[in-house]
């Protein structure tokens, strides 16, 4: 064979018959594939439903136990606005693979490659590892994993009265295993949950399907940094009900993002902070623009960097507005997993977790 190991890379959400095919053809070019399921540690939303141990289990009950004894799958933390640490993150799910199974071998001695089709832009990753060679595999059947999750979250999988169509649908386009999977996730509240939230997010878009070109909004949110803490809220209304998130809101039609970067912080917050020194404090902004930030369309984000100078106690702050309620919390403690939308990934930038 020509590799030692492939590595397929992708969100599988969820794995489809195209998925299987594509491992299938890294069984036939290669002696192991390692299978990277991304998004991983990151909270559930109508995207990524799945976390990467329930998409582990799917992918592995496809596979018949010959093909099972070559296959692993991984998961892989996203790494967003910043691809040399998704880069790491990558190489070091395929060296953690290679110690077990080939314990002794240097990874520069194995052939080394990944499996996969250019679809769209998001396979872009084929050329970030110009060391490794790759393996192309046919699309197959054009399956869309997009339109497998609307219908998903839009018919009454949770009632057990599936149409007919919507049926075939699926096990036409899934392995038998992960459609058994999704109508056992289909029981459990946070496929409930889920659901309401593809409720909140179409009645959203609704009010502007009208409109000849899609409408792209503008936000602005705060990163308040104090003695290693970082201010964050946590959400009380959807999207996102209940995870944590920045301080920050949508701009309006009289403010400049600065303007209501600070607003939204003293709304959200009650920061007892004054404005001027708040300014003062502003050490950076960026720019976030990934196209699937948000579910509920087309989002840019300027986030504000303010570093507020040390001091014995962290200044009292209280939930208000669409916050549930406010708090600090040290950088070491914030976790992916359970940050709202790109949050986690925009501290990561500006803040370098």
């Amino acid at each position: 064979m020509q590799f030692d190991l492939l590595v397929f890379v992708g969100r599988f959400q969820p794995f489809h018959q195209g998925h299987l095919a594509v491992v299938r053809k890294g069984l036939a070019e290669g002696q192991r594939v390692l299978v990277l399921a991304g998004s991983a540690e990151r909270p559930r939303n109508i995207r990524d439903p799945l976390n990467a141990g329930e998409r582990a289990d799917m992918i592995l009950a496809c596979l018949a136990p010959d093909e099972r004894a070559r296959v692993a799958v991984a998961p892989l933390r996203d790494a967003m606005y910043n691809d040399p640490i998704w880069i790491r993150n990558v190489q070091a799910a395929v060296f953690e693979h290679l110690g077990a199974v080939v314990p002794g071998r240097k990874p520069q001695d194995l052939r080394i490659g990944l499996v996969g089709h250019g679809k769209d832009r998001s396979s872009y990753y084929l050329r970030l590892f110009p060391t490794w060679g790759a393996v192309n595999a046919a699309n197959h059947e054009a399956i869309s994993a997009t339109d497998l999750r609307q219908l998903y979250f839009t018919h009454p999988f949770d009632q057990g009265r599936v149409p007919a169509e919507i049926a075939r649908t699926f096990e036409q386009r899934l392995p038998k295993a992960i459609y058994d999977g999704l109508l056992a996730f289909a029981k459990t509240p946070a496929y409930q949950e889920l659901k309401a939230e593809q409720e909140f997010v179409t009645r959203y878009r609704e009010q502007f399907a009208s409109l000849k070109y899609p409408p792209t909004f503008n936000t602005a949110d705060a990163v308040v940094i104090q003695s290693g803490h970082v201010l964050l809220v946590r959400r009380g209304a959807r999207p996102g009900k209940g995870q944590l998130a920045l301080p920050g809101g949508f701009i309006q039609e009289d403010e400049n993002a600065l303007d209501a970067c600070l607003r939204e912080l003293r709304e959200e917050t009650r920061l007892k902070v004054p404005e001027p020194v708040l300014r003062g404090s502003m050490t950076g902004k960026d720019l976030f623009d990934d196209p699937f930030r948000s579910t509920r369309g087309r989002t840019f984000t300027t986030a504000f960097r303010f570093d507020l100078r040390p001091e014995t106690d962290l200044p009292k702050v209280k939930g208000g507005d669409d916050a549930k309620e406010a708090f600090w919390i040290p950088l070491a403690q914030v976790k992916p997993e359970e940050m709202f939308e790109d949050h986690y990934f925009i501290l990561q930038k500006m803040v370098g977790l």
